[in-house]
């Protein structure tokens, strides 16, 4: 199967790029946004945009070309379906806004393998788009083979790690809030046994979990953790699968980092007696509220929309962009239903800790992946 377009719903204000007659995008088929949606709906509406997937893959790749050229026009290709209330999901939430408040012609594209990578990059650039994001390490050599060929295509890759004259890594520091999500694990778990999920192994993922892990033992240095990663992104029983077999080794506190799949943890520990759950990425408190601690936030819209801005306003330059707690992209959201069984002792380490990064008197481990911009011989700095 080849890219799976997003063509853009006929009530949007904006122009669009792939105004093509097809069906509404399938989020939109879903009743509106997948964002913010209790479990429940979020099962029945992956049902609808199973089905509505089926009918867009029909609409092929057209699209008119570029109807305005002094238009600004921002692209994403994401590794999997917008509508997993995770991951692509807010990275869609952030090309949505780019086009509001920036104004800008948008496209999306989904992509799944290394070719369709290179053939989304490649489409986007040919078409005259200024900046397109790939979501996810996995894009990073794909856009360095295709910045090459664009040099006036601005590619910025969602926690990659290359650096070129035209190619960037945006790198969320998670890791500073799953720290935090492990003080909590510390404090509230009776078996001292905590499961991790992750979908592909790759630095990102291994980062947050390092901290997690960091901020859990940080209470009791005697927490022993298990760690799955289940190579995908979207195998939502394989993940329950994982989570399960460390519940019977007896973890009580989950945590995940594998977007759509994630579902499948939190499905694991509604279904075990007394275990709890983390959410990540997007604030997954809802999904399973009664079983849920917190979640690990990332504001993946308000930094695509400064990188756009940078880009549109010709700020750009390479050099990796960081993003933590300091700039507003990355906190720790607590579940409201939960919040009143953590014990005070708790939320005030984590609060201390909080402040302690914000200041940065403490530096949460992570796994360094990042090019420097000299390294990479960009000129940048």
């Amino acid at each position: 199967m080849g890219l799976l377009r997003t063509p853009m719903p006929p009530d949007w204000a904006g122009p669009s790029a792939f105004s093509t007659g097809c069906p509404r995008h399938p989020a939109e088929l879903a009743h509106g946004t997948q964002m913010g949606k209790d479990a429940g709906s979020f099962v029945n509406q992956a049902l609808t945009i199973g089905a509505a997937v089926v009918l867009l893959a029909a609409c092929g790749r057209g699209g008119p070309a570029r109807s305005d050229p002094a238009a600004f026009r921002v692209a994403l290709l994401t590794p999997g379906s917008i509508g997993d209330g995770g991951w692509n999901a807010i990275a869609y939430a952030g090309l949505r806004r780019i086009e509001r408040e920036l104004g800008a012609q948008i496209g999306h594209a989904e992509t799944r393998t290394p070719a369709e990578f290179d053939e989304g990059f490649r489409d986007f650039a040919q078409r005259g788009y200024d900046l397109v994001f790939g979501h996810g390490f996995e894009f990073q050599d794909a856009a360095n083979r295709v910045g090459a060929e664009f040099p006036q295509t601005v590619f910025i890759t969602s926690s990659g790690s290359a650096v070129r004259a035209n190619v960037a890594p945006m790198v969320f520091r998670l890791e500073q809030s799953t720290y935090l999500c492990g003080i909590l694990a510390g404090h509230l778990s009776r078996s001292k046994i905590l499961g991790l999920v992750g979908g592909m192994d790759i630095p990102p993922v291994r980062g947050g979990f390092l901290a997690f892990e960091a901020g859990a033992k940080s209470v009791d240095p005697q927490i022993r953790i298990l760690t799955a990663h289940i190579g995908n992104w979207e195998d939502a029983g394989a993940a329950k699968e994982a989570a399960l077999a460390q519940i019977g080794r007896g973890a009580d506190i989950l945590i995940h980092n594998a977007d759509a799949a994630g579902l499948g943890v939190f499905q694991a520990a509604r279904e075990s007696d007394r275990v709890l759950a983390f959410g990540t990425n997007k604030n997954q408190n809802q999904v399973a509220p009664e079983i849920t601690i917190a979640s690990a936030v990332l504001d993946i819209p308000q930094a695509f929309v400064a990188a756009a801005r940078m880009v549109r306003e010709n700020r750009f330059h390479a050099a990796p962009i960081l993003l933590g707690m300091k700039d507003g992209v990355v906190r720790l959201e607590l579940n409201p239903a939960f919040e009143p069984r953590i014990p005070a002792a708790a939320r005030m380490e984590v609060e201390r800790a909080r402040e302690r990064i914000l200041a940065g008197t403490l530096t949460v481990p992570s796994v360094e992946f990042v090019e420097t911009a000299a390294a990479a011989g960009s000129g940048g700095t």
